[in-house]
């Protein structure tokens, strides 16, 4: 990709010295990519890093912009949804909105746009299981999994090899051959450093049926840009786990890197699971490419009696998801609260208009608590979460760093009434680019138990003043000029 993008570059510039009036073409090149970003239906946020490249540097800029600018998923993927589209089944979820509707009129409010936006639905009959930790979760995973009977899809960003990966793998080769359908989707960037490149292939000689999701052919374009940054695992239509975890040893804390590694998952057991196990036929589907899956033969149906409402849901690119689902879940959160909105997250390079939300609703008296790492697992990614502090801060948001290490967690609270979690961190390529999952709830049990984690989190954790983000003038400096490229990492 790399030789490829120098390449372009290259006769590009050779082209614009040598040939009488190329140089007037790039002009107007550059010209009309300005006047493309500017008029472009994206976040302002998004344009400036764009405008600077194209501006400021000239052939290099927009020749950039034109490999990497478009975060549309690829015309093969294009494809392959439009094959797909048809097989997914759709539920009746009219009674149980209409029944939310009247207990909660702010909670149906935040349920319809989140429908709208992804395109899922709204399921009551599902019991849910907090996992304050990896470790905690580990052992519940591999008792479920033995129990499998019909299939085991799991869909991860990332998968490495070592004692996590090894314990799932050992009972998904037993349950192969037990007949027991096993399918395995995870993302080629996520695990390039993780993984063989033929680990798919490897996997498939064991009878699991294993697809690289948006598998790199090394052309210097904007393939690398759309990951699949979900977690999924679905067992029998009738268990599915999501949350921050992936399948690698830190997660778990066999293998030490920046602290102690604070991370947590829930579990799902009852209707909701159907929206989960349609997520990951998404997925898999639409990078395989030689098949299509019956979706509507995987769902169960199954009921568990449980209070509350659950709302498992998407994200990604457009056509896919022509709005932002999450962050609008994220702000629609934001501006019902009335009391608290507690948020874990292990990267926070907000937009203006996410800023501005948590900014607005600390102001209006709710109690807005942020907790991220302390210990981070990428400095520059750091220096850029300190930087969203300054206004936060003087807004009234108070922000406490996980002191153990660095924690993974991505939950966000309000109002012992509402609940979001998943995948989603507070980033631009979380929010923007990323294929991502989360569930909403709404006066669901589990939430008491998500409080109380985090209020344990926070009691272990630093608050941060304004003092404490003082930095000399080569700090203030730097954190400035990588804050201008912070919407494209």
């Amino acid at each position: 990709m790399l030789a490829e993008y120098v390449t372009i570059l290259a006769v590009v510039i050779w082209l614009t010295i040598y040939l009488p009036y190329f140089y007037i073409a790039v002009v107007i090149t550059q010209m009309v990519c300005t006047v493309g970003i500017i008029n472009a239906k994206d976040n302002p946020d998004y344009k400036v890093p764009w405008l600077f490249f194209v501006m400021l540097i000239p052939i290099i800029g927009f020749m950039t912009y034109f490999l990497f600018y478009n975060r549309n998923i690829s015309k093969r993927q294009q494809k392959g949804l439009q094959k797909i589209q048809d097989l997914q089944c759709d539920q009746d979820d009219s009674v149980d909105l209409a029944t939310l509707q009247q207990q909660n009129p702010v909670a149906y409010a935040q349920a319809t746009a989140l429908k709208n936006l992804s395109r899922s639905k709204l399921y009551t009959n599902t019991a849910v299981e907090y996992f304050p930790s990896g470790e905690a979760m580990h052992e519940r995973l591999l008792a479920d999994l033995r129990t499998a009977k019909e299939f085991i899809f799991l869909d991860y960003f990332i998968i490495e090899q070592g004692v996590f990966w090894q314990s799932i793998l050992d009972i998904l080769k037993d349950k192969v051959a037990a007949h027991v359908e096993v399918r395995v989707v995870y993302d080629d960037i996520g695990c390039m450093t993780k993984l063989p490149g033929n680990y798919d292939k490897r996997l498939r000689k064991m009878g699991i049926k294993a697809v690289t999701f948006g598998k790199l052919k090394g052309q210097a374009n904007n393939e690398f840009n759309n990951r699949c940054h979900r977690k999924m695992t679905i067992i029998d239509g009738q268990i599915a786990y999501t949350g921050g975890i992936n399948l690698a040893d830190e997660y778990i804390n066999r293998v030490p890197r920046f602290g102690y590694w604070k991370d947590v998952a829930i579990r799902l057991t009852g209707a909701a699971v159907d929206e989960m196990t349609r997520l990951f036929l998404v997925d898999y589907c639409l990078n395989d490419h030689k098949n299509t899956l019956p979706f509507a033969t995987y769902y169960r149906h199954h009921q568990v009696a449980s209070t509350g409402y659950c709302l498992p849901f998407g994200d990604g690119p457009k056509p896919l998801f022509p709005r932002r689902v999450a962050k609008t879940a994220i702000m629609n959160m934001l501006n019902s609260a009335q009391q608290y909105v507690y948020i874990t997250t292990p990267y926070l390079i907000i937009d203006g208009e996410l800023t501005a939300a948590l900014e607005n609703t600390a102001l209006r008296g709710v109690d807005v608590r942020i907790i991220t790492p302390h210990i981070p697992d990428k400095k520059a990614v750091f220096m850029m979460t300190r930087n969203s502090y300054d206004r936060l801060l003087a807004a009234g948001v108070k922000i406490f760093e996980y002191a153990p290490g660095f924690i993974h967690a991505k939950t966000y609270l309000s109002d012992d009434q509402f609940a979001i979690v998943g995948t989603i961190n507070l980033d631009y390529r979380s929010l923007v680019h990323h294929y991502e999952n989360g569930v909403w709830l709404y006066n669901h049990p589990v939430i008491a138990t998500i409080k109380d984690d985090f209020l344990r989190s926070q009691q272990q954790s630093l608050p941060i003043t304004q003092g404490d983000i003082k930095d000399n003038l080569l700090k203030k400096l730097f954190r400035s000029i990588i804050n201008i490229f912070a919407p494209l990492l």
